[in-house]
């Protein structure tokens, strides 16, 4: 028996090293942990338990079948992030580069299964060379398993994928189906052709940091969602994350205890609007003074800085937040915001997370650019986002709110629950300026009367009153009850009940 016993303590130590100390050691000299160090920082101290630690590839060609490594290039399995269950598999560079065979698809299939059966979300952490070329289209087959497990369990338990080394070629489409991607600066890139091809087929000369590096993604593509400076930095903030986020879409999201009291009143946001309409200010101190501790954890922060998307808590409760940007663009809403809120307001609808909308939009961005490139296809996708939203959804016009961009920013017509204004909310077709040169255009020549009709529009619609006159603003709020009147509404709402029609699914505006 003991005998056995010290066996199976061999096998454990051997799957344990991977693919040896020596690429364990070439592995840290490039600033990144191993496969099984990530998971001891991701889950809790001890959680993690471990399946398949001694699958091995079946794979006979190219001389490969001399060496087997227990594992297979991926250690997969279960455990918690402060308490709450979450299955993970994490791809080992250390053995064959991560590359993905027949097996190792199979283990992460096999997890994946059961995170959807039990109700959990799933965590990959991504370090491979791609499809391991020695099993051919066996090693393909094992990377479509995994996708269209990726899109079974997409709404039904969140995703997410930490980018942690390479991620080239087929394998860069399972992370772009899963939730929320996150990259480490400088070791983890992700592109369907690397710059050696780009370079043959293009001419274009491009190192891998541009072509597909953690900056490229989370700036310009929006494929990433943030980038972190290391390994450790990346884990710990995802068990941040993890923290805003219910396990499925058949439970409520974790409730985390708070002295912040619900009813707080902030004064200083009475003053948060400058007096001059075109001077900008910063919609985040609004969003942290009205969540539990100031605690905003944005998502895309580097991306389409014209709208600020991310999770806060009111009373503990997780809330996505949505809010024009008045800072960058004016906070116009163009093709990229409009696609990265759309987006947001789908995955919060997905799992039951309240929607809180702060408005300050003077409209869709104009341009040959904007127009030429399909801005009212992409803008009609937040509009469908949150028409079809069926989560409560509470909106605080701040100031402006013009032209269609009021109607798509969660107005009353698309079913919001509880529409609040300030009292310096201006909620018209456009500025006065632009209106009163349309409807008075013969009087173009005449500054005095232009500036008298700019005044009599400014004082007829440059304020929340008309639209709370047609019932499209259920009140008038003061700045500073912000966070009490939300916390109500949020109370009101936790019950609410609102289901579209029947239907195989819709077809949003892609």
């Amino acid at each position: 028996m003991l005998a056995i016993l010290q066996k199976l303590e061999q096998k454990r130590a051997a799957a344990k090293l991977g693919g040896g100390q020596k690429r364990i050691d070439a592995q840290h000299s490039k600033g990144k942990l191993t496969a099984r160090e990530r998971i001891e920082v991701l889950l809790d101290e001890g959680s993690f338990e471990e399946v398949d630690m001694y699958v091995e590839h079946n794979c006979t060609d190219f001389g490969i079948d001399a060496e087997h490594i227990p594992g297979d290039g991926v250690v997969t399995g279960s455990g918690t992030i402060n308490g709450r269950l979450v299955f993970v598999f994490s791809q080992d560079f250390t053995v064959f580069g991560g590359a993905l065979s027949e097996r190792h698809a199979q283990k992460i299939c096999k997890i994946q299964d059961m995170a959807l059966k039990v109700g959990a979300p799933v965590i990959g952490l991504n370090d491979s060379g791609g499809a391991r070329i020695q099993e051919g289209v066996a090693s393909l087959a094992g990377y479509a398993e995994v996708f269209q497990r990726n899109v079974l369990a997409s709404g039904v338990v969140p995703q997410i994928s930490l980018i942690m080394g390479p991620c080239a070629g087929g394998a860069v489409y399972s992370p772009a189906m899963t939730d929320f991607i996150f990259m480490v600066k400088d070791s983890s890139y992700m592109f369907v052709t690397g710059p050696e091809v780009v370079k043959t087929v293009t001419n274009e000369v491009v190192t891998q940091e541009e072509l597909g590096g953690a900056v490229t993604h989370t700036t310009k593509s929006s494929v990433a969602d943030l980038a972190f400076e290391n390994d450790i930095e990346a884990l710990l903030s995802t068990r941040d994350f993890f923290d805003f986020l219910p396990l499925s879409n058949r439970e409520h999201g974790p409730t985390r205890p708070t002295n912040d009291p619900w009813d707080r009143n902030d004064a200083s946001l009475d003053t948060l609007i400058p007096d001059n309409a075109n001077k900008p200010y910063d919609m985040h101190e609004l969003i942290r003074k009205v969540v539990d501790e100031a605690d905003f954890f944005e998502v895309q922060p580097n991306h389409a800085g014209n709208i600020i998307i991310g999770f806060g808590r009111v009373e503990g409760r997780t809330v996505g937040i949505v809010a024009n940007q008045p800072m960058v663009l004016a906070g116009c809403l163009d093709i990229n915001s409009s696609k990265k809120a759309a987006r947001f307001v789908r995955f919060c609808d997905a799992f039951d997370i309240p929607i809180i909308t702060f408005v300050d939009v003077p409209g869709f961005l104009p341009g040959t650019a904007q127009e030429h490139n399909g801005i009212i296809k992409h803008g009609a996708k937040l509009l469908f986002a949150y028409a079809e939203a069926t989560v409560p959804k509470i909106t605080v016009i701040t100031r402006k709110a013009y032209g269609g961009a009021y109607d798509v920013m969660s107005s009353k017509h698309l079913r919001g629950d509880f529409n609040y204004a300030w009292p310096t909310a201006e909620i018209a077709v456009m500025g006065a300026k632009g209106a009163v040169e349309i409807i008075f255009r013969k009087e173009a020549g005449n500054a005095e009367a232009l500036a008298a009709r700019t005044k009599e529009y400014e004082d007829r619609f440059a304020n929340p009153f008309v639209a709370a006159s047609k019932g499209f603003i259920d009140e008038v709020i003061m700045p500073h009850s912000t966070r009490r009147r939300i916390a109500l509404g949020l109370r009101k709402l936790r019950n609410k009940q609102l289901e579209n029609p029947w239907k195989k699914h819709d077809n949003i505006p892609l």
